[in-house]
């Protein structure tokens, strides 16, 4: 049997939650050697815990090397945070978000991260600044 990505990721995802085989196997409908065979290829086998600054990715599993005195690393890699972060846009708390009303076309609009907007779109950004009608 073929696994496919998704597949790949639920079950590193599991096992770096220290989840069993034989759970994995009845939570996704996969024989349980398919999974033992997946995992020991991977090096997923054992528990997967905190080790020497290391620690699992969120997203695929792979270490996670940590800088002393920094701040916290959850991911591998950027492509790894992006695709968790879209994955799971539910748990996820955005503070930031804020409402603003258009200097030019005068809408509502909200974006997220940035306080100091004016313009719900480059088109009025262009609009407003060169006098330029928007298409």
């Amino acid at each position: 049997m073929r696994l496919t990505e998704i597949e790949k990721t639920e079950i590193r995802k599991q096992r770096v939650e220290g989840i069993g085989y034989l759970r994995i196997a009845n939570s996704m409908g996969i024989s349980v050697n398919t999974i033992r065979s997946f995992c020991k290829r991977n090096d997923l086998v054992g528990r997967a815990r905190k080790k020497d600054g290391v620690q699992p990715c969120k997203c695929c599993g792979s270490p996670v090397r940590q800088n002393p005195g920094r701040k916290e690393k959850k991911f591998c890699s950027d492509e790894c945070r992006v695709k968790w972060w879209n994955a799971h846009q539910n748990q996820v708390s955005r503070k930031a978000v804020y409402e603003f009303t258009c200097a030019y076309c005068g809408k509502s609009f909200t974006v997220y991260g940035n306080n100091h907007r004016k313009y719900c779109n480059h088109d009025c950004y262009i609009a407003d600044r060169f006098g330029k009608s928007i298409k």
